[in-house]
């Protein structure tokens, strides 16, 4: 590129989108699903729609592997952690520790599946009177290969709990800042699981979102030179070191440089992930990312051995009751409620 700065802009397709090691995952799921039915799915017809593998986007919204409610029903995972931001809309999480929980409008649920752990992520449509926008990132990252056998864990970063900043420009133009790991502009992020590669102080790893108002300029700070550190153009427009980055494209950043920011006409959203590699193999099997084949062949031994503990659920999918609020019971019985 012409501006040191920038290593390589690159457009981006259909998710999930190319991270760089210590991530291995990025979608970007943005629904705008219809009023919700008296059992929490679509009050639409689902003709036309590959039920059970609905990813076209038909008007708009997606049932994903759903049949009745919008979702991913249960699932494994082993060796690695999903970071989900539920931005807009709510997630019922249920799972093979017997955990279960509702989150969303901005909260995070940040959860370590290491030595294995099935669970299901469920988008209830709980409006019947209105439309029910439902919006979320999930990143994967991994784990180095200590920690890839630690016991399931989940942590929530409830909205209330996750840092925001507001910094205005020279004239005034501000642009505001949500930090989920990590600290930047003075928001420090609350602190991720314990086994988590970000729970490393050396690791670097820095997840937040950017929103530049129109032609609000705001200089991101040099980092570590050791970290992988992408900007994600997720909504209107930006340049970056001069260099305009559109929906839908990302930045690879040289990370000991500081990054001069600038909205577009209409301002724009960024998604920024950064963290030092773990350097180790990395061999994927679907759900399953461990250091080795072998070690893939023994997670799908295991996985169809002992189902990660069982699933003590009585459906695949199952959801909340339309009126329960956001909460969280984790293996241990411990219950959570946001402030």
């Amino acid at each position: 590129m012409t501006d040191s700065a920038i290593l390589s802009v690159t457009p981006l397709g259909r998710p999930p989108w190319p991270t760089l090691d210590p991530f291995l995952f990025l979608v970007h799921h943005d629904d705008a699903y219809p009023r919700g039915d008296d059992r929490m799915g679509p009050d639409a017809s689902l003709a036309g729609r590959t039920i059970g593998m609905d990813f076209a986007g038909k008007d708009g919204w997606r049932m994903y592997h759903g049949d009745v409610i919008p979702g991913f029903p249960r699932h494994p995972h082993r060796g690695f952690e999903t970071v989900t931001i539920a931005r807009r809309g709510y997630i019922d999480h249920s799972d093979s520790m017997g955990a279960t929980a509702r989150f969303g409008e901005g909260d995070c649920q940040w959860m370590t599946a290491g030595r294995g752990v099935v669970h299901s992520e469920m988008f209830p449509l709980v409006h019947r009177d209105r439309g029910n926008p439902t919006e979320l990132f999930q990143i994967w990252l991994n784990l180095p290969r200590v920690d890839k056998m630690v016991a399931p864990h989940f942590t929530m970063l409830w909205a209330h709990t996750i840092p925001r900043a507001r910094v205005e420009d020279a004239r005034g133009r501000a642009t505001e800042l949500t930090v989920y790991a990590g600290a930047l502009a003075g928001a420090r992020a609350p602190s991720p699981p314990p086994n988590s590669w970000a729970s490393r102080p050396e690791s670097g790893v820095l997840i937040a979102t950017i929103k530049l108002g129109r032609g609000a300029r705001y200089t991101l700070p040099a980092g570590p030179a050791s970290v992988n550190r992408v900007l994600y153009g997720i909504s209107g427009d930006a340049t970056i070191a001069g260099v305009s980055l559109a929906q839908a494209t990302a930045a690879q950043l040289r990370p000991e440089s500081e990054v001069a920011l600038e909205g577009g006409a209409h301002g724009g959203e960024l998604l920024l992930l950064q963290g030092r590699p773990i350097a180790e193999p990395v061999v994927q099997h679907g759900p399953f990312v461990m250091n080795t084949r072998a070690e893939i062949q023994q997670a799908v031994v295991d996985y169809h051995r002992t189902q990660f503990g069982g699933w003590p659920w009585e459906s695949d999918g199952p959801a909340h009751a339309r009126e329960k609020g956001r909460f969280a019971i984790h293996a241990d019985g411990r219950v959570e409620t946001p402030a």
